[in-house]
């Protein structure tokens, strides 16, 4: 699939990973329909897309909102569009240790930041999926789900690593159902990328992080961008979670 003049959805595209996928898609000619819960980051997207004259719109969805993502995808439906590729990117983090004891004392990870990251993570991912499918039931499409190399298993987030082994999991239940729509459905799992929120860490725990990466570096968000248009253009890549992870194994 050529993705000039394609219609996308990206979900999350107020900062970070979600913004550079939805400004390269953008850049390469698509019509793209950009979605987050932050106005403010929206806004500044909007102004970014403006200036650059891309055909980009941005509208608040908060993706675990049943009757929010159904409004969103018949919207874009009656604007006459259908969808060709929605990036479902996402997604929150709420970490902790499952159960911590210490000097006899218990702390338990709450069962709300365990709901809450499955909600966004996963309960998202699938209903903004779900709806998706019959507006590009007609002519095929593409769904590319952010994963994460945590998909694994990582200390302190069994609620994250849950919910991005479950959007394995969807992904590639998705890609043996769908592809009698000529819809094809892949996902990326990430490692550790150069976002805002990465570049944030304390120096030396980012150094105790990159250490750990048999490259000695983070991923850039560039190189995650340019996997989501391999998956795009390359129709025969189907049912798989492609790992951009420097090499790191967890």
């Amino acid at each position: 699939m050529i993705i000039a003049h394609k219609t996308c959805v990206v979900t999350g595209a107020a900062r970070g990973l979600g913004r550079a996928i939805a400004s390269h898609l953008a850049e390469k000619g698509a019509k793209v329909y950009a979605t987050d819960i932050s106005a403010a980051g929206l806004e500044a997207l909007k102004l970014e897309a403006e200036s650059k004259k891309w055909s980009l719109n941005c509208a608040e969805l908060n993706v675990c909102d049943e009757d929010a993502v159904q409004a969103f995808m018949e919207k874009i439906a009656s604007e006459g569009s259908r969808l060709d590729i929605l990036v479902n990117n996402a997604g929150i983090t709420k970490d902790g240790l499952f159960v911590k004891i210490k000097d006899g004392h218990v702390k338990k990870m709450p069962l709300t930041d365990f709901q809450n990251v499955i909600n966004v993570n996963l309960s998202g991912v699938f209903l903004c999926a779900r709806e998706a499918v019959p507006l590009m039931s007609e002519k095929g499409g593409v769904i590319i789900n952010i994963s994460s190399i945590s998909r694994a298993g990582n200390i302190g987030q069994t609620n994250y690593s849950a919910s991005k082994a479950g959007v394995d999991a969807m992904t590639v239940v998705w890609a043996k159902e769908l592809a009698r729509y000529n819809i094809r459905v892949a996902a990326i799992a990430p490692g550790y990328i150069n976002t805002e929120m990465v570049a944030a860490i304390k120096p030396e725990a980012l150094e105790k992080i990159t250490s750990q990466v048999p490259l000695k570096r983070l991923g850039e968000m560039n190189e995650i961008v340019r996997t989501v248009e391999f998956i795009v253009e390359n129709d025969f890549v189907n049912g798989r979670v492609l790992e951009i992870d420097g090499g790191l194994r967890i």
